[in-house]
């Protein structure tokens, strides 16, 4: 028998993530932090493997981060656009969870599904914080996927990997609507 859960339902029929820099202070508590970690964690993990972690960042340690991007950034010879475009990611944060995927040995998990169940964390915990009232945001960008950024900035084992830097915090205002999947044009039905 059916149980539907209306105001879960209206919830994601209706959310939509907020811009990182949007987001200000104040920020969630280490409490609220751990409850919302708490509910992220509850995404499918594929074999209880459990094939991600978390890392949190204040505001110090991110401003930290936007430095150490600029030299990162100079290393590699990135232009000024780039390279100011993955400072600000950091610069303009006041708390980031960084979700690193963890490649775990197994005979029955492949890796590519350990890395759908780290995405599948990062989504959960961008839901979590909405649902709890805090705005979020879920980036990437070149410095995440750099391998000597991610081993210096958050010292990542050879079988780790950044999935995300989700970024919490009180939104400043409502982003208006975007335009959404036609679903028709993207779904093949198979029913018969």
């Amino acid at each position: 028998m059916l149980t539907p859960n209306p105001p879960v339902i209206e919830f994601l029929q209706k959310r939509r993530s907020r811009p990182a820099k949007t987001l200000t202070t104040p920020v969630p508590n280490r409490a609220e932090l751990g409850s919302l970690l708490t509910m992220a964690a509850r995404t499918p993990d594929h074999g209880k493997l459990e094939p991600w972690r978390f890392i949190v960042l204040g505001k110090a340690r991110l401003t930290q981060l936007a430095d150490l991007v600029d030299h990162r950034a100079q290393a590699l010879g990135l232009d000024a656009d780039k390279t100011q475009k993955g400072k600000n990611q950091f610069q303009s944060g006041h708390l980031g969870v960084v979700v690193v995927e963890v490649q775990k040995p197994s005979e029955k998990i492949p890796a590519v599904e350990q890395t759908y169940s780290a995405g599948a964390v990062c989504l959960s915990l961008v839901n979590a914080a909405l649902a709890s009232g805090w705005g979020a945001n879920w980036l990437s960008g070149w410095p995440n996927h750099d391998r000597g950024f991610v081993e210096q900035a958050f010292d990542l084992a050879d079988n780790e990997r950044v999935a995300g830097i989700i970024y919490l915090g009180t939104e400043t205002n409502t982003p208006p609507e975007r335009p959404r999947p036609n679903i028709e044009s993207i779904t093949t039905w198979q029913l018969d």
